[in-house]
């Protein structure tokens, strides 16, 4: 009687940085580790050390297993065969390798999102150097990327991931699936030192404040105090007309994004370059973004091979009011964060403004002017906000007002 078989990973010949884990529980012989690997001579013997590690861990004392290998990291390997046993077994307990992460900074609620870079949850090769891409937030995608067959082993990587990689500082972003999965999503990653989760295919403020209740649950159980913010997406007419519930739904909400794809399949028509067929849902969600205080992020651009058409895509989002847009490749990652950061006219206008307004201040002046208008304190609050930004790239130094009264 053959024993019970379960596979985890990828693996084939244009498969990077992943294995294909094949385990099989018996009951008697001890463990058989077959392995295939290029790299075999040097890293063999620490693969099947932790193959074996994995295995005891979860009390499996009798197993063949096949591992065949395309260059995976240490985490990729024991998260593979951790997928396989819970396949065979149900077993809940988590094999975690070291925590390198733990002690990152926070989030902020008003950092720069320019740039969200989409990685597939499932495909290792992908995330491993992805902070080199200079992207200002990075997700860890479980849910439209991940075959319905692979999530749960998507969802051990990933939460290895978290644990192991260098973001190099962008925002450390997870996008969870809906309804039962997600709540297994939240429960393997908000430990993980996590800053925001996207909540896809958003409707209702309800839906908000569920997935706000369960990471509170795991918060207080895993004794974790920092913030986890959030980014509804939305992608369906009903979701459209409720963008300002959504977006004044919880103070955890600090974006609000639309989804495009999904969105124009919702109408029944198609999504074009020129974008007429989803203004109205765009616009409304600016609005409501804005009325809420938090910010707008654009949906992502498909095709990753016209940049020139991306770039005025760019520049068309950012005059309706939007402050970001997702990305689905690293070569979008710079033609997005240079299109939404202020230019040298924008910065040069929001200084001029910001000392008029010290200026007035300072004299005790009730009319602020700044050339032949009146400016108010919206104005002054969104100079401000350029200002930082420009500082925040480097376009600016942080004692610049120093610097402008020495050339005076």
């Amino acid at each position: 009687m053959n024993s019970p078989v379960a596979v985890a990973g990828n693996c084939g010949p244009k498969v990077r940085s992943d294995c294909e884990m094949t385990l099989a529980i018996e009951s008697d012989g001890g463990i058989s580790i077959t392995l295939s690997s290029k790299v075999e001579s040097l890293y063999g013997s620490s693969i099947r050390q932790l193959a074996s590690e994995t295995l005891d861990f979860y009390g499996i004392k009798h197993a063949s297993v096949s591992i065949i290998d395309s260059g995976a990291l240490p985490f990729v390997i024991s998260a593979r065969l951790e997928a396989a046993v819970k396949k065979l077994t149900g077993d809940t307990r988590d094999y975690l390798p070291e925590f390198r992460n733990r002690d990152l900074p926070a989030s902020k609620r008003e950092r720069m999102r320019f740039s969200r870079l989409y990685l597939p949850g499932n495909t290792p090769s992908l995330m491993i150097n992805a902070g080199l891409h200079s992207a200002d937030g990075l997700i860890l995608d479980l849910e439209d990327s991940v075959a319905p067959g692979k999530k749960d082993e998507a969802r051990v990587l990933v939460r290895n991931a978290l644990r192991q990689l260098d973001f190099y500082g962008a925002e450390r972003m997870v996008r969870i699936n809906q309804g039962e999965t997600g709540i297994k999503d939240l429960e393997a990653v908000i430990p993980q030192n996590i800053n925001l989760v996207v909540i896809p295919k958003c409707e209702n403020a309800g839906q908000v404040l569920d997935v706000r209740s369960v990471i509170s649950s795991v918060k207080k159980k895993s004794g974790i105090e920092g913030e986890v913010f959030l980014m509804p997406v939305i992608e369906t007419a009903i979701g459209v007309e409720n963008a300002f519930g959504i977006s004044t739904s919880s103070q955890d909400v600090v974006a609000v994004a639309i989804g495009l794809e999904d969105y124009t399949a919702d109408l029944g028509v198609q999504r074009t370059a020129e974008g007429l067929e989803s203004f109205y849902a765009r616009t409304r969600i600016i609005n409501a973004a804005r009325a809420a205080g938090i910010q707008p992020i654009d949906s992502v651009f498909s095709d990753i091979g016209d940049l020139d058409a991306l770039k005025n895509n760019v520049k068309i989002s950012k005059s309706l009011g939007f402050e970001g847009m997702g990305c689905i490749h690293p070569r979008q990652v710079e033609v997005i964060r240079q299109g939404f950061a202020p230019s040298a006219d924008e910065t040069e206008k929001a200084k001029k403004i910001i000392l008029a307004f010290d200026e007035a201040v300072r004299c005790g002046s009730g009319v602020i002017a700044f050339g032949s208008k009146m400016i108010d304190a919206p104005v002054v609050a969104r100079a401000h906000r350029t200002v930082s930004q420009a500082v925040s790239l480097g376009f600016l130094p942080v004692n610049w007002k120093e610097a402008e009264a020495g050339s005076l």
